[in-house]
């Protein structure tokens, strides 16, 4: 099946704001995004391309609508490409910005994906058996199912198990998310230690570089200091300064080239 392609002008289209796109996405797909931002993760925009050709052979296995880092949005964003493809879409996917998460990136792209849903949507409803991994409304935890049946306490024991069940119930869905929020904590402290290793690299780096360039200009004030007010300025002797080299730092060869001919004049005229 062939998609029908739209192009947004942006002036003359009627967009919808950012909260009436919202809630055709959660509408649509059982989800409760607050944030445009939330869809630079793409998993979103895959099971829209699954509700518009859902027997296309698009690979939605590979959908993670619970992406947290930018490898696994791109992932995403590789099967909606793939997925333009098949279908003939022509709509060029700017994944660099949608990754990014940024507000008005995303929400001039989610402009356009609701114009081009609009245009090839034939009222088909999206259910699970056509996408197993299509996205799943939170899970809301009860303790209705779970209780025991009502029965008349014969003493007051019987109000105290019912109150400690209850407790018990309510620890262990906080120690739950807890759980959750621990691991993604783990992840993002993971991802500040790897950007602090590659920041102290390159400090080291610059550190050894200024230190390479700041030995020259001391060895040229001592030859200064040396000279004192006798005739003539030591060229030959600068430039070697100047281009000396050391591990990690090598003269360009044009440069090399050129101390190597002004130290061929200097000598032709001290023989003069």
């Amino acid at each position: 099946m062939t998609a029908v392609n739209v192009h947004l002008t942006g002036t003359s289209d009627k967009t919808l704001s950012r909260h009436e796109l919202l809630g055709w996405v959660n509408d649509s797909l059982h989800v409760n995004y607050t944030k445009v931002e939330q869809m630079g993760g793409g998993g979103a925009y895959c099971h829209f391309m699954h509700m518009l050709f859902p027997h296309a052979p698009f690979p939605m296995k590979k959908v993670k609508m619970d992406a947290t880092l930018e490898h696994q949005y791109i992932d995403n964003f590789k099967v909606l490409q793939s997925a333009f493809r098949k279908v003939g879409v022509e709509k060029v996917v700017p994944v660099d910005k949608l990754v990014k998460k940024k507000p008005l990136d995303n929400l001039e792209f989610l402009q356009w994906f609701k114009k081009f849903f609009d245009a090839n949507y034939s009222g088909q409803e999206y259910t699970e058996a056509e996408a197993p991994s299509a996205p799943k409304s939170p899970a809301v935890h009860t303790t209705a199912s779970h209780a025991p049946p009502k029965r008349k306490p014969a003493s007051g024991g019987g109000v105290k198990k019912a109150a400690v069940h209850s407790m018990t119930t309510k620890t262990t869905t906080v120690v739950t998310s807890t759980k959750s929020g621990d691991s993604k904590l783990a992840i993002e402290l993971e991802e500040a230690n790897v950007r602090c290793k590659e920041m102290q690299a390159e400090m080291k780096a610059i550190e050894k570089e200024r230190d390479f360039y700041f030995s020259k200009l001391r060895d040229i004030e001592e030859l200064c200091q040396e000279q004192g007010e006798q005739d003539g300025v030591p060229i030959a002797d600068i430039s070697k300064i100047l281009y000396a080299t050391e591990d990690g730092f090598e003269a360009p060869a044009e440069e090399a080239s050129n101390v190597e001919v002004e130290e061929e004049e200097e000598e032709e005229q001290e023989e003069y």
